[in-house]
């Protein structure tokens, strides 16, 4: 089932959005964490970054075969042996990945699904206790070039509350991440 539509803009756009590997760094993503998973990992702005911080495995995870064939492609022409870019629809049948996995689990500008609760408790089931979640979404503002509608574009507050339902620990406030975005960090608890 694919998410509600984002307004993704072209690849050339979306990329000047943001610093990806500062963007991760600012959420957490750090050397220790080996395997980690990009749930809906578009053209792979993130994955990618995430390959090159890291030596363990990312699993880029996305429904559009044209997304997985362009984060694929971009692993290969960059050399990263580490990227997994994965058809798939993780909304109907999970990430595919074991319970308990993973160390670090992305949620990027997907919180707009129509099934939120059923994404965080996805990355829960698949993250180690411990292991980290990090969120970014279109900030609250029609004045952003693309995005959700405001409609149901979610608020730094309702993904607080949607994290905390579903089991995760929050790591501080909203992370300002200009000019169009914002982020979260949230951990899975220890046992």
């Amino acid at each position: 089932m694919k998410i509600r539509d984002s307004g993704m803009p072209d690849e050339p756009s979306w990329e000047r959005f943001f610093d990806a590997r500062q963007v991760l760094r600012q959420l957490g993503l750090t050397h220790g964490h080996a395997e980690v998973v990009d749930f809906g990992c578009g053209y792979g702005t993130f994955s990618i970054a995430a390959a090159g911080m890291t030596t363990g495995t990312i699993y880029a995870l996305d429904i559009d075969p044209n997304m997985v064939a362009a984060t694929a492609a971009r692993a290969r022409q960059l050399g990263l042996s580490n990227v997994r870019a994965i058809e798939r629809d993780v909304v109907a049948n999970g990430a595919g990945l074991p319970p308990g996995s993973v160390d670090y689990a992305m949620l990027f500008n997907i919180l707009h699904a129509e099934d939120v609760a059923g994404l965080l408790g996805e990355a829960l089931g698949v993250l180690r206790p411990g292991g980290t979640l990090g969120i970014i979404h279109w900030i609250h503002d029609a004045r952003t070039p693309r995005g959700p509608p405001l409609s149901i574009r979610p608020r730094p507050e309702q993904c607080v509350q949607w994290a905390a339902a579903a089991g995760f620990e929050l790591s501080g406030a909203s992370i300002e991440l200009p000019p169009y975005h914002y982020g979260l960090v949230a951990r899975k608890p220890l046992p």
